[in-house]
């Protein structure tokens, strides 16, 4: 490996010529697949030649960054899944009286009418108001109608 000199020194004019670039910089909260390859790439070009990186390490960093990209890749099934499972939850509200919070301090019911799919979440609409589903407190059998006569003959 380099030493930690070179290193830092290599560190510090690439800052200097970052600093310099038109392009600004946004700092990330985490890694992801491509910090990960430069990383990697970094690694390869600053390691001594007389001292390669062992089999066993490199296995290693590739075992991560598998495990990496497979659970990023679980973690956007779980987002959909979870949206999946609020829109079933949703639709299943049809037709039943639900009370829930209204957002001031007080409750409202009334039976669901319709399902808006339109967002990011599922909203249920209520006497013409939408909330959310986390709003929900309670929930009843919607008010049984008897069906209408089918209609009869030619006019």
């Amino acid at each position: 490996m380099a030493s930690v000199a070179s290193i830092t020194a290599r560190a510090a004019t690439t800052a200097a010529t970052d600093s310099t670039s038109a392009v600004s910089r946004t700092p990330q909260k985490t890694l992801g697949q491509n910090d990960f390859l430069k990383l990697l790439a970094t690694q390869f070009k600053t390691q001594d030649p007389m001292k390669p990186v062992e089999d066993t390490a490199f296995i290693a960093q590739m075992a991560q960054f598998t495990a990496l990209e497979q659970s990023g890749t679980m973690a956007k099934e779980m987002a959909q899944l979870r949206a999946d499972q609020q829109r079933v939850t949703a639709n299943s509200y049809l037709g039943h009286r639900v009370t829930v919070d209204d957002g001031n301090g007080g409750t409202a019911s009334g039976d669901v009418s319709a399902v808006d799919a339109s967002g990011t979440e599922p909203l249920l609409v209520i006497n013409g108001q939408t909330y959310s589903l986390s709003a929900v407190l309670r929930v009843e059998p919607g008010v049984v109608t008897a069906p209408l006569p089918a209609p009869t003959g030619g006019v």
